[in-house]
């Protein structure tokens, strides 16, 4: 529709923006809460969570001169802003998922954002035990399991070859 990625086609659709692509498929598969509170929920965690994406993403284009600053500000933001709201909302009920005790795509998200935290630097995430105990959980179910697997469809963070010919590619 825009000449751009993603696009999914699924159930007969094409089907492209990442946040509606989300939502079709976590409404399909029972993953978007059971009523429009658990809905908000879901999306006000999951919009928390493309914030500290953001913060990765301007970390992998930023010029070198202003990296060890991005750095830093990403990993400030890490462990005093994302990750003790992750964690306040889980003691908050004391459940296993973030949002109605079942899973969401806010669990999965939050868990591939962990395992990017994790990547970046491990240290971050000492701490928060509820968030530690949410990923191990997610991680052991059988299509998460088989997706993290060496392998797998996970990709690791982007390396500097990897940013380097992107910038070639998308001439940025």
């Amino acid at each position: 529709m825009y000449q751009q990625v993603p696009m999914v086609e699924m159930d007969g659709m094409t089907m492209v923006q990442s946040s509606a692509i989300l939502n079709y498929i976590a409404t399909k598969y029972n993953l978007y809460g059971k009523d429009t509170k658990e809905r908000l929920l879901i999306d006000m965690y999951t919009e928390g969570m493309t914030d500290l994406y953001e913060l990765f993403l301007q970390l992998v284009i930023a010029a070198p001169a202003e990296k060890d600053a991005k750095v830093a500000f990403l990993k400030d933001r890490a462990k005093n802003r994302y990750l003790p709201a992750f964690e306040k909302v889980l003691k908050s009920h004391g459940q296993d998922y973030l949002v109605g005790n079942k899973l969401s795509k806010a669990d999965i998200l939050l868990v591939e954002l962990l395992y990017m935290v994790e990547e970046f630097d491990a240290s971050l995430l000492a701490g928060f035990p509820l968030l530690q105990a949410l990923k191990t959980r997610i991680s052991n179910l059988p299509g998460v399991k088989k997706y993290l697997q060496p392998g797998g469809q996970r990709k690791p963070l982007p390396t500097e070859k990897m940013v380097e010919e992107a910038r070639k590619v998308f001439k940025f």
